[in-house]
C-alpha cells in the first residue's frame, strides 16, 4: 500500500488530489494520513472529499475513513478506468476547476485511444486559492495539449462565493501512447500579445466588468504595453460576481496567465491593477510559465516518456509539494525530478495506462 504523510510540505488539499490521482493510475491502494493538517481546520472540505469520492467513481474504488473533517483515508482503485458521461455537484461554493483537474490525469487514461469523455461539475467557479477556468481553459490545457492530452473546458454558468451553483464542462479524448515530454525555453523571450477576459455578473448597471478592463489596460500602459480586453456581461449566474484574467503569449511560444475573483469590498480598479501586477511580476521574471502553471504541469511530466524542462517564477511550496510527491510515490517507476534555482528537470516514466 501507497502511504502519504499530508503534513509534509505545503500539507495542503493538493497532496490529497494529486496523491489520490497517482494511486489511480497506478491501480494501488493509497492510505492518506494528517490530511491538510497545515490548514485550518485541518482535514478534508466538502470539495476535497467529493475530488476523491469522483476519482473512486471513475475506477469503481472504494473509500474508508473519507469524510467531511476527515484527517485520514484508504483509497483503494478498481480494476479499470472507465470512460464516458459524468456529473458531480460539489454542494457549496467549493472549486469545481480543482476537482477537474484532480479527475483530469484519470480519465485522460480512460478506454481505448480516441474515446471521449464528458464530465459535468457544478459548484464554485471564482475564487481566491483556486484555479481559475479562464486559466485552465487558455493556458493549462493548451499546453498540455502539446504534450498530447486533448482536453476543453466549457463555463456553463458562472458562480460564485458563498452561493456557488455555477457548472464547467470538461471534454476530455483519451491519450494514445505515453504522453510527450515538453521542454520549454529557459526565458520566455518576450511578449507578443496579450488578452483577457473580463466577466461581470448581474453588474452591468455598475460598469464593474468595464472598469475592472480599463485598470488592467491602464496599469499595462504604463509598461508600455497594449491588451485586447473581451468584456462579458453575464446575467445566468445565482448571485452577483465578477473575475478578470489575462493572458501573454510570447516570442518563444510560451503562455502566461494571471487573474483574479472579485470579493465584497473589493472594488472593480484593484481587481484590474492585481492581475497586472501577478503577469507583469511573472513575466519579468523571465520564466517559461506562470506561477500557476508551474506546479499543475509536474504531474503530466513526471507521466511523460522522457524529460519535460521549464523555469518557474519562483518555487512556491505548492511546487515543492508536488515535486516531493512525484519522488515518493513514481521514484520507485523511474521518476526522476531536480531543481535548480527556477529550472525544473523531469524525467518522467512513460505511462502508458494500467495494462502498459
Amino acid at each position: 500500500m501507497l502511504e502519504v504523510d499530508g503534513a509534509q510540505h505545503s500539507g495542503s488539499g493538493t497532496l490529497v488530489r494529486t496523491s489520490v490521482a497517482i494511486a489511480a493510475l497506478l491501480g494501488e491502494a493509497l492510505r492518506l494520513i494528517n490530511i491538510r493538517a497545515k490548514r485550518n481546520p485541518p482535514g478534508l472540505r466538502p470539495q476535497h472529499l467529493r475530488a476523491v469520492q469522483a476519482v473512486a467513481e471513475l475506477c469503481g474504488g472504494t473509500l474508508e475513513g473519507a469524510a467531511v473533517g476527515a484527517e485520514w483515508l484508504i483509497f483503494r482503485p478498481g480494476q479499470t478506468i472507465r470512460p464516458g458521461a459524468y456529473r458531480w455537484d460539489i454542494g457549496t461554493a467549493g472549486s469545481t476547476t480543482m476537482l477537474a483537474l484532480t479527475v483530469l490525469p484519470v480519465i485522460a487514461f480512460a478506454g481505448g485511444p480516441g474515446t471521449e469523455s464528458r464530465l459535468t461539475i457544478e459548484g464554485g467557479l471564482f475564487q481566491d486559492f483556486a484555479p481559475s477556468p479562464f486559466h485552465t481553459q487558455e493556458v493549462l490545457l493548451p499546453l498540455l495539449a502539446r504534450l498530447g492530452l486533448e482536453a476543453r473546458l466549457r463555463i456553463v454558468r458562472p458562480g460564485y462565493v458563498p452561493a456557488g451553483d455555477g457548472i464547467i464542462e470538461l471534454t476530455v479524448r483519451s491519450v494514445h501512447g505515453p504522453l510527450r515530454p515538453m521542454a520549454l525555453p529557459s526565458h520566455h523571450g518576450g511578449v507578443q500579445t496579450i488578452r483577457a477576459i473580463s466577466l461581470a455578473s448581474h453588474l452591468a448597471s455598475r460598469r464593474v466588468a468595464e472598469r475592472m478592463a480599463e485598470s488592467f489596460q491602464a496599469a499595462l500602459k504604463q509598461r508600455g504595453l497594449r491588451a485586447y480586453v473581451e468584456i462579458v456581461n453575464d446575467t445566468s449566474a445565482a448571485q452577483p460576481g465578477a473575475a478578470l484574467a489575462a493572458f501573454a503569449y510570447t516570442k518563444r511560444d510560451c503562455i502566461l496567465g494571471a487573474d483574479r475573483a472579485g470579493e465584497v469590498r473589493r472594488s472593480a480598479e484593484s481587481i484590474g491593477r492585481d492581475v497586472a501586477r501577478l503577469l507583469l511580476a511573472d513575466l519579468d521574471s523571465g520564466a517559461s510559465v506562470d506561477r500557476f502553471t508551474a506546479d499543475q504541469l509536474i504531474l503530466y511530466a513526471a507521466l511523460a516518456d522522457g524529460t519535460s524542462d521549464y523555469t518557474v517564477p519562483e518555487v512556491t511550496d505548492h511546487v515543492q509539494s508536488n515535486l516531493w510527491l512525484i519522488e515518493h510515490l513514481l521514484g520507485p517507476r523511474g521518476a526522476r525530478v531536480e531543481l535548480q534555482d527556477r529550472r525544473i528537470r523531469i524525467t518522467g516514466i512513460g505511462y502508458r495506462g494500467r495494462s502498459g
